[in-house]
């Protein structure tokens, strides 16, 4: 038994590899074609729900505790009101 090696960039190269890669080049534009108005009326939603994970990233330990020495307004050096 002889190995043959399988190499994509000749499979891709070849008359079947070309034709596949042509009918999966028309599908996919059909698919976006077909499909785009779904999606794009589901946008408003998609931002609206990224809404909580965008705050949680902008507030990034925000609330666990201030070890920056800061004196904040209304609190003396002891951190005390």
């Amino acid at each position: 038994m002889s190995q043959t090696s399988f190499s994509i960039e000749a499979f891709l190269r070849s008359r079947i590899g070309l034709l596949m890669l042509g009918l999966l080049a028309i599908g996919g534009i059909f698919l976006i074609v077909e499909h785009l108005p779904h999606v794009a009326s589901g946008l408003p939603y998609v931002l609206l729900l990224l809404c909580p994970l965008i705050h949680l990233f902008m507030h990034r330990g925000h609330g666990v505790g201030h070890r920056d020495g800061h004196q904040h307004s209304g609190e003396d050096k002891n951190g005390h009101p």
